[in-house]
């Protein structure tokens, strides 16, 4: 049974949090004099002068109604890089405890384990991109306090076998953090809605892609209150600026919008994967559930240099284990789908 006490460092359960002052008082009043702020205002035709609420109320009020999810179930940080690299410092010791990561991945929960000093115990995909439960389960020891899995995944673009996802959750006592940062664009369901029925589960999600607001940097966690509690408590005490959060709160009223772009995009990959299979030097193109595909090529080098003489920019993931000879191309607008279509087949022209 999983019991977050039994994972929780010790330095962080005895922990006091900083209290800010807007955590202090959250009433009513029309003269602030607690938070040694500038009382004349800010020299900006918005007022910015105050702090912003610390634990984003109105944003998660909102985002309760669109996910169905209690405010008290949700976090909100600096982009989801933030939520991975508490979950670190939160849970893991340093030199002591590991994870488990699963690459080809988001090179995200490596990289903060290394700031960290926690050990990365790397299971690789089984070539059809699906979870090796053999190695998982060997990989994990008495140290084991998370395991990550993007899904849909990231570069490789498939979403992971939801009865494996669930297995590991029955069975892992650490916590099991489930990256759908691209749940968008997929087929498969959400896992937030199983909160209530894994206490060691924890969705992350994202406004920097289908809702198309990755300069403000907001992610969002989704877990029990008791772990809500934990990541409230190691953050800092504004960790969303109150521009992103006045920003946020007004993209979130577009839900129609965001659904369109949604649908647009998914058409736009059928189409996009259906035109490059036609090429002589695209040789496999994954399935995927994101808003971008993973495309083998014969020349994934020479085929980068050619697009960006053209000005165009996709992502060579050729040396990445499993992803050799790919590129990574994000779904772009009809236009720009087009523009990369001719330039792939003035490419081959070229040969």
């Amino acid at each position: 049974m999983f019991n977050i006490n039994n994972i929780l460092r010790k330095n962080i359960k005895e922990l006091v949090p900083y209290s800010s002052a807007r955590d202090e008082f959250k009433g009513e009043a029309s003269v602030f004099l607690d938070a040694n702020e500038n009382s004349y205002g800010s020299p900006l035709s918005r007022s910015y002068n105050r702090y912003p609420d610390p634990l984003q109320w109105k944003i998660k009020k909102r985002l309760s109604e669109i996910k169905g999810v209690p405010p008290q179930n949700i976090f909100l940080g600096n982009g989801s890089d933030e939520a991975i690299d508490i979950l670190f410092r939160a849970f893991c010791n340093p030199g002591i405890d590991n994870v488990i990561t699963l690459p080809p991945t988001y090179g995200m929960y490596e990289v903060s384990a290394n700031i960290n000093d926690v050990e990365v115990r790397k299971v690789i995909l089984r070539p059809d991109y699906q979870l090796n439960m053999e190695g998982i389960a060997e990989a994990i020891d008495d140290h084991t306090k998370i395991i990550f899995i993007c899904s849909p995944n990231n570069p490789t673009g498939n979403s992971i076998d939801r009865q494996d996802i669930e297995t590991i959750l029955t069975n892992f006592n650490g916590l099991v953090v489930i990256d759908e940062a691209y749940i968008n664009y997929s087929r498969q369901k959400t896992f937030i809605q199983e909160l209530t029925e894994y206490s060691n589960l924890i969705v992350l999600q994202t406004l920097s892609k289908a809702w198309g607001l990755a300069g403000l940097r907001i992610g969002m966690a989704f877990a029990s209150e008791e772990i809500i509690e934990v990541f409230n408590k190691v953050k800092p005490p504004y960790n969303i600026n109150e521009a992103s959060q006045e920003l946020a709160l007004e993209a979130l009223q577009n839900v129609d919008q965001v659904n369109n772009w949604i649908k647009e995009t998914v058409e736009e990959r059928g189409k996009l994967v259906a035109e490059l299979a036609q090429l002589p030097s695209v040789l496999k193109i994954y399935p995927s559930d994101a808003n971008f595909i993973l495309v083998k090529t014969t020349n994934p080098r020479g085929i980068y240099g050619h697009l960006v003489d053209q000005g165009i920019i996709v992502r060579d993931r050729s040396k990445v284990e499993l992803c050799e000879g790919s590129l990574r191309i994000t779904i772009g607008t009809p236009e720009e789908n087009k523009i990369l279509l001719n330039a792939l087949k003035n490419f081959q022209e070229s040969r």
